[in-house]
């Protein structure tokens, strides 16, 4: 199945050049504007609603597009083991990270938690899952509301189990594998439409929020804001010495060739968005082998998150520090687990983030009303976080597919 390509022009300039554009037009616009450029944010969420409109399409048949076009059933159990090991060993590492730095460099020391609004309601605890619950809730009872809900880890599970039995009676589902490639390449077409939007949908976020909220909210939170970019970008080159170490590259071509990826989840902050520019890259740059990147690289959009996993992670401590809560060895344990599960059940879509932060907080005792105040700065530090995201499911991929001797060498190595 070939690739649709989202590597289009207009006016002479490539798409993430027009993102770039786009993105700076939308930071003036703000300024001028002030308050009156909140309303170009429907422009943004008009391209989020319609990424979110095919992404599970897009997750489904991927998924079964990749493990359908593998010839020997031990490729798939490779990938998929290595793949699910890689993902969630990195997570873990990253919530070890975020927590590592904040509890090290403090960021909440001498910040001051901000009084309750008159009026406004609590938010409600909630409980961290059990190890049982979580798993129970992979297995969708109905995956026609999983879809609808854009359930993405049930959507994975059912993919997976439609793409194994297809593989087993290998012979009577041809014509079943021939119509998924094609719906596959329908939504990837899709995809490619929809991105084309992309640089209207930066202005209209960009614009909105520096309207709404003014560069000046960032220097109330200076300390965090400089912590977690830091760590994006310390994550960021760790993922190049993974490729140096595991998959025994250079990845300075990894790097080079990532860069309209980098850009445009930079900018829209979703890795959903951002999926069929990377797979294309992988493909057509990179020399990844279309079954791995359509089956490894579409789980990492669902299961792996390391940017945001650090940002739970740096988000905990500063907020214990705030409201001066010590933390002993179970908190930290505790605050790992769900991290982790956060930033595994994180949406891929902006400020996907924020829905599992009370569960991370609540887990440990520290209070939820203090999440409004990171809220200005939260939409600035995802467009990091996601850039890490994506370029941490690109390296695992990259890795996988040169373990199960797919890759490309020659490829890979291939000047732009």
């Amino acid at each position: 199945m070939a690739q649709a390509s989202t590597d289009w022009k207009f006016l002479g300039l490539r798409m993430w050049q027009q993102v770039l554009l786009a993105l700076a037009l939308g930071v003036v616009a703000g300024v001028a504007l002030g308050a009156d450029a909140q309303p170009l944010q429907m422009l943004g969420k008009i391209f989020i609603n319609l990424i979110k409109m095919v992404v599970s399409p897009l997750i489904f048949f991927a998924l079964i597009a990749g493990i359908t076009s593998l010839t020997e059933s031990h490729h798939f159990k490779g990938m998929a083991l290595k793949g699910t090991i890689a993902y969630l060993s990195t997570a873990v590492l990253a919530v070890c990270f975020g927590l590592l730095l904040g509890t090290i460099f403090e960021p909440g020391v001498g910040v001051t938690p901000p009084p309750p609004e008159p009026g406004a309601v609590p938010i409600m605890p909630s409980t961290p899952p059990s190890v049982g619950t979580f798993l129970m809730g992979l297995i969708p009872t109905n995956i026609v509301h999983a879809m609808a809900g854009d359930n993405y880890l049930q959507i994975v599970i059912f993919a997976i189990f439609t793409g194994i039995v297809m593989n087993n009676i290998r012979g009577k589902t041809d014509h079943v594998k021939a119509l998924n490639q094609q719906m596959a390449y329908i939504v990837f077409k899709m995809i490619e439409w929809i991105v084309r939007l992309a640089p209207i949908a930066v202005f209209g976020f960009m614009a909105s929020m520096v309207g709404n909220t003014g560069l000046a909210v960032i220097t109330q939170l200076l300390h965090l804001v400089i912590l977690v970019i830091g760590a994006c970008f310390v994550q960021y080159l760790i993922f190049g010495m993974f490729i140096a170490i595991f998959a025994r590259l250079s990845p300075i071509p990894f790097y080079k060739k990532m860069v309209a990826t980098q850009i445009m989840a930079f900018s829209t902050s979703s890795s959903k968005a951002t999926l069929t520019t990377a797979m294309r890259e992988l493909q057509e740059k990179m020399g990844v082998s279309q079954s791995c990147s359509n089956f490894v690289m579409t789980l990492g959009a669902c299961i792996n998150m390391d940017g945001t996993a650090i940002y739970l992670g740096l988000c905990a401590t500063f907020f214990a520090q705030m409201y001066g809560i010590p933390l002993d060895m179970a908190d930290y344990f505790m605050l790992m687990l769900t991290c982790t599960l956060g930033s595994i059940g994180a949406a891929g879509v902006p400020s996907g983030s924020i829905i599992f932060m009370g569960m991370v907080l609540n887990s440990v005792g520290i209070p939820m009303e203090g999440i409004a105040m990171i809220l200005g700065v939260d939409r600035i530090l995802d467009m990091f976080r996601t850039t890490v995201n994506i370029t941490g499911d690109a390296a695992i991929t990259l890795i996988v597919d040169k373990s199960e001797q797919q890759l490309d060498v020659a490829r890979y190595y291939e000047k732009l």
